[in-house]
């Protein structure tokens, strides 16, 4: 047994190397998304009755001086802001659960609170996920600045979509699919999650703009953590010469705005690769759960804390956009029936309610169970 001890503790090993940039990276991102239910929660004058990090048996805890139990649970994959009032999945009690609510408690339950008090406290989670992230890329950006290259066509791959479109080398790109370019990483941008796609490109050739269409083919390659990825490429390349790189240097407003455009970036290619996803057109490898977190983690705290730091950035992005998906038991689904409430100017019925989370909770744990199966055996 003592001999495995040194590999299990050492910074490569297992506790130290992975599970522990694991835990840093999943307990960050869990608690800001569930401390923006509580904090927009109690700004709506609701009562909390616990906030907890993990899920199962409580290890440590405390009470604070309006009654909220704080505490930290041996399942360390999530966890949850329990309301006063919120007895079940859909946050609504049964009749007996709440008539057993004294007249205070019902004044500051979750379930007797105006609609659009329930809809700001639910969304708060994924929109402070979203926050963080901005947070994040906003101080990198204001610290280090951004490397960026002239979006000008080095050398053109054989046989590939740009050669078959007519791309030629010193070709600058001018926009993508319609939407302009600055630099070669926009371009990167907008045509990695657009494999199989015909792309609309406008070039910039001898002083002339020239539009042609490329079909970009998908390839996989290595990221930066040494993970196989596949992308989508049309076969150019930059170099120095032509691509000119340069560090813009931003003050905190710009690198606020910078951040802002960053994560939506991020969001707007987590939507396109789920809806490829639904309908057969993304490699399932790319999908991953704890397993695969843990291993990035790891690989990320080797290269060191900044890449830590911008792995919680992603993660969190991430966790924001798929609760915002309008599936029961997300805060998503949720926020779907509270739309339906403010509409019909009534709550949706309890046995409504219950039918469809049943069928959103097996839809989740369908996905959950996919993506363990990844992790461990699919891929």
């Amino acid at each position: 047994m003592n001999e495995y001890l040194p590999a299990f503790l050492s910074t490569d090993g297992l506790l130290i190397g992975t599970i522990v940039p694991f835990l840093f990276v999943l307990t960050i991102v869990v608690f800001v998304h569930e401390m923006g239910h509580y904090l927009v929660g109690r700004w709506c004058g609701i009562g909390v009755k616990a906030f907890s990090i993990g899920f199962g048996p409580e290890l440590l805890g405390f009470n604070d001086r309006r009654g909220t139990r704080w505490k930290l649970c041996a399942i360390p994959l999530g966890g949850y802001v329990k309301f006063v009032g919120d007895m079940s999945v859909t946050s609504r009690p049964d009749s007996a659960e709440d008539d057993s609510l004294s007249a205070s408690e019902r004044k500051i339950a979750f379930h007797t609170q105006p609609v659009w008090k329930r809809a700001a406290t639910v969304v708060a989670g994924p929109l402070f996920n979203f926050l963080l992230t901005i947070a994040v890329f906003t101080v990198l950006f204001s610290a280090y600045g951004r490397y960026v290259m002239e979006p000008t066509v080095a050398e053109v791959r054989a046989a590939s979509p740009a050669a078959n479109a007519g791309i030629l080398p010193g070709d600058r790109f001018v926009s993508v699919d319609g939407k302009p370019v600055e630099t070669f990483s926009d371009v990167q941008r907008l045509v990695s999650g657009r494999g199989g796609d015909a792309i609309a490109f406008v070039m910039m050739r001898d002083g002339k703009e020239i539009a042609l269409t490329a079909t970009p083919e998908m390839m996989e390659q290595k990221d930066a953590l040494g993970n196989s990825v596949k992308v989508a490429v049309i076969g150019v390349v930059n170099n120095e010469e032509l691509g000119q790189p340069r560090l813009i240097s931003y003050s905190p407003g710009g690198a606020f705005v910078q951040a802002v455009a960053e994560t939506g970036h991020i969001i707007q290619r987590t939507g396109q690769f789920l809806k490829r996803f639904v309908v057969g057109r993304e490699d399932k490898c790319q999908l991953g759960g704890p397993v695969k977190i843990a291993d990035m983690a790891g690989k990320a705290a080797q290269l060191g804390f900044m890449w830590l730091v911008q792995l919680v950035a992603l993660l969190s992005v991430g966790i924001g956009f798929l609760n915002l998906l309008p599936i029961p038991p997300l805060d998503g689904g949720h926020l779907a029936f509270y739309a339906v409430e403010a509409v019909i100017r009534r709550p949706v019925s309890e046995r409504a309610m219950e039918a469809v989370y049943r069928v959103g909770m097996i839809l989740v744990l369908a996905f959950m169970g996919f993506v363990f199966w990844n992790d461990l055996f699919g891929c």
